[in-house]
């Protein structure tokens, strides 16, 4: 499974990079120390206000699986179904000594559903954002497949 923005928005990456320069500097931690937690909400579209710390996406879809809202995880996408919208998402910074990935799948984040394109560096696409880690019960293996 994986998270695609179909609108071609890129503004992600500024608004991450400025939200973790925030924190930095509000709590007094070097920057290269920091990561995000990932909490979706139960707002499919927007929120009444900005968060503390962090900030909130929405228009990500999510493909190959679902996102079981009574759950609060990811969850088995019916037959034929391709993709499923994302509720909003808080990406909250945090020391990345402290990030739980218990119970959760790495899953990567594309500017667009085209992946097309692959920087020498790094060997992801040109389209990558992140990875956003997702609550599910199940193994990572049983996502990619």
């Amino acid at each position: 499974a994986l998270l695609t923005q179909l609108d071609g928005s890129s503004g992600i990456n500024a608004e991450y990079g400025g939200a973790t320069q925030n924190f930095a500097r509000k709590y007094k931690i070097p920057i290269d120390h920091l990561t995000f937690s990932f909490e979706v909400m139960e707002a499919e579209e927007s929120m009444d206000a900005k968060p503390e710390d962090g900030v909130y996406v929405y228009g990500l879809f999510i493909e190959g699986a679902i996102w079981d809202r009574e759950n609060g995880q990811m969850g088995e996408a019916a037959p034929k179904i391709l993709y499923d919208t994302m509720p909003v998402i808080w990406l909250k910074p945090v020391e990345k000594k402290d990030l739980n990935k218990e119970g959760t799948y790495e899953a990567p984040v594309y500017k667009t559903s085209e992946r097309r394109g692959t920087l020498s560096t790094t060997g992801h696409s040109t389209n990558f954002v992140m990875i956003m880690l997702l609550k599910t019960e199940q193994p990572p293996e049983h996502w990619v497949n």
